[in-house]
């Protein structure tokens, strides 16, 4: 066995969605398969049986075998055991979470501060693990469609909403037209309807993903408007409709995430893109 091999196998799904990320290529086509599966599909893999977990992902039973060995487990329980794991974190409300937190807080210490520690640090990872990720060629690309765009659509829901609020006004003050899509309205159909290629979209979404979010995106591919992604996998929906992907991955304290990185980068996206629109 080589190094990789004899590392103790990942026991939380992001260290584990992380393995299966950097291997993804070097894997034998089947097994590459099942891996793409799992991680676009953690709930099927989470309450499934190995036969209908292979007849979903179209591969024999002993592949799922084959692919577990090959990421250091000793047979497919125990990776599945990570996705169960995963869903208990995500299935947790948020007074669980809570308790969570309450739990990590020592004895001697003061709660307030203890949190605040840990979800600035959680932040930190996040910002930092962004600036080593940051794809330059991507970034360039994504700021010259926009700056180029006559109408910018954001496109967010749920907890990646703020940053297409956030978005929102930024491109206003910068004095680029902006829709921010969603709102207690309705109507997103009617504002759609009214993209072309001309135009540009910003889709922001992570696991799991926002369904909304998903659909509109697909509309807008659809109609020739370029969609520029932020997301956290390779495997995230947004990727194949997406003319330029960003990858962001927020770090959490206890179950609770921040947006430090989300928002980082899409003040980069509205600030770039007005400079070289004002250059131009």
């Amino acid at each position: 066995m080589n190094a990789a091999e004899d590392a103790a196998p990942p026991t939380d799904f992001e260290s584990l969605r992380r393995l299966i990320l950097a291997r993804h290529d070097s894997l034998p086509k089947r097994l590459a398969q099942v891996a793409r599966f799992s991680v676009e599909n953690p709930e099927d893999i989470a309450f499934g049986t190995a036969a209908s977990i292979a007849e979903a992902a179209e591969v024999q039973p002993s592949t799922l075998v084959r692919l577990a060995q090959s990421l250091g487990y000793q047979g497919f329980s125990d990776l599945q055991a990570v996705f169960r794991e995963r869903l208990k974190a995500r299935t947790a409300s948020y007074d669980e979470r809570l308790a969570h937190a309450g739990q990590a807080i020592p004895a001697d210490a003061s709660g307030a501060q203890t949190i605040a520690i840990g979800v600035l640090n959680a932040a930190v990872h996040s910002v930092e693990r962004a600036q080593r990720s940051l794809d330059a060629e991507a970034l360039e690309r994504a700021t010259d469609i926009l700056a180029d765009a006559e109408t910018i659509y954001v496109l967010a829901q749920k907890r990646s909403f703020p940053a297409a609020s956030y978005l929102g006004y930024i491109f206003g003050k910068l004095r680029m037209r902006v829709v921010v899509v969603g709102s207690a309205q309705g109507g997103e159909e009617d504002q759609l309807a009214l993209a072309g290629p001309k135009d540009a979209a910003i889709a922001i979404s992570f696991t799991p993903y926002a369904s909304a979010t998903v659909e509109w995106a697909q509309t807008l591919a659809a109609q020739e408007v370029p969609v520029i992604g932020l997301t956290d996998s390779l495997f995230s929906p947004l990727v194949n409709l997406s003319a330029v992907w960003l990858e962001v991955v927020e770090a959490d304290f206890e179950g609770f995430r921040s947006l430090g990185a989300t928002m980082a980068l899409s003040v980069t996206l509205a600030v770039a893109a007005a400079r070289k629109r004002r250059e131009r």
